[in-house]
């Protein structure tokens, strides 16, 4: 277990005191493994022995070859009235909701504008753009969280400032694509990409049309961006497809484009949505019949969820927020090739969340 240390870690704690007297660095640093989140940054102010321990980059690595890492369910909220933001993460094996700590931007903001996305095995969340709600002015900002120490930080800004737009991990690289400009008018076509590791953002392709507002999924190594649905359906909705490895757009395909008539997941690189209308039916797309079919099973619990829904999923498992931060959880189960079954249930959240909306989920392993 001590590879995990660094050596410069090692040699400072060789004139230290033990990481837990009475017992040996190994079994002590198992011990600091199984810290729940959030809790490993808290015990970071215990002793600089763990606050070295516990801030080493190879921390997140042995929790994760270990098992030890679980899923949590990250929630962008915003309060109704007063349109305050504030993140929260729901520990998904106890129930047991966290706050975070603020984010570092305006306070200002039109919650909506950001997009969001992560990288969930390295246990970190990106936020980017927005828009200020006090000028109206879409914003550049790129926001990280980390898991390991429970805190957010400022990275590189985008090329471009942009609101209401959509944002992926493609193969560990965050796209961010389209979206408002400066001005909450001003459309704008242009798409770039983020390298965590550098610290960088490059151009890429740019769209062949201005698309009016986003649903958007990465399925293996492609990016599907759509303007989606509003209910009555009375326009037929664009939609197009990125090709990260030839940097290249498409066309979505009819199929896909018109049956995309909800908020999507994706689990296992199969291609769900949670209809907007009706008693919120749940769909999955086949490529090879270019063609949506209905999930079987269990009937969302359409009284208690009530809109916006936010929707993330992971380990064959749906999780749709709605108002007041209820979870419905849907177990779903492949029963014959392409065709599913899900089964809900509900996580009826504190009575202190009334008041707040969903903007978005991301499902983390922390």
């Amino acid at each position: 277990m001590a590879a995990w240390r660094s050596s410069s870690t090692q040699e400072n704690e060789d004139q230290a005191q033990p990481l837990i007297p009475g017992l040996s660095d190994d079994v002590a640093e198992l011990c600091l493994l199984r810290l729940p989140y959030p809790y490993q940054a808290l015990v970071r102010s215990v002793s600089s022995s763990w606050n070295r321990a516990i801030k080493d980059p190879t921390f997140v690595i042995s929790k994760r070859s270990l098992s030890l890492s679980r899923p949590h369910l990250f929630v962008f909220a915003f309060h109704k009235a007063t349109a305050r933001i504030q993140w929260q993460s729901l520990d998904l094996g106890s129930g047991r909701w966290f706050v975070l700590p603020p984010m570092p931007c305006p306070k200002a903001v039109c919650p909506p504008g950001f997009a969001c996305t992560s990288l969930p095995c390295h246990g970190k969340l990106f936020v980017l753009g927005g828009m200020r709600s006090d000028t109206e002015i879409s914003m550049n900002t790129t926001f990280v969280y980390r898991t390991s120490t429970n805190q957010w930080s400022i990275a590189s800004p985008m090329m471009t400032p942009r609101s209401f737009f959509a944002a992926g991990n493609v193969n560990g690289r965050i796209i961010a694509v389209g979206g408002s400009g400066p001005g909450i008018s001003d459309s704008i076509t242009a798409v770039e990409c983020y390298s965590p590791e550098n610290d960088t953002w490059t151009p890429a392709a740019k769209m062949h049309m201005a698309l009016a507002r986003y649903d958007s999924a990465v399925v293996g190594n492609r990016m599907y961006v759509t303007e989606g649905w509003t209910w009555p359906f009375m326009f037929s909705p664009r939609a197009c497809l990125y090709d990260p490895e030839a940097d290249t757009w498409q066309v979505m395909r009819d199929g896909m484009r018109e049956g995309w008539t909800g908020l999507s997941v994706v689990l296992d690189d199969r291609l769900f949505v949670i209809s907007e209308h009706g008693d919120c039916p749940m769909k999955v797309y086949v490529p090879d019949k270019d063609a949506w079919l209905y999930v079987g099973g269990g009937r969302f619990p359409r009284e208690a969820m009530k809109r916006p829904f936010a929707v993330g999923g992971v380990e064959g498992k749906v999780y749709v927020v709605s108002c007041g931060l209820n979870v419905a959880v849907g177990k779903v189960r492949e029963t014959d090739k392409w065709e599913f079954n899900v089964e809900w249930e509900m996580l009826t959240a504190p009575k202190a969340f009334h008041d707040f909306s969903p903007s978005t989920c991301q499902v983390l392993y922390a």
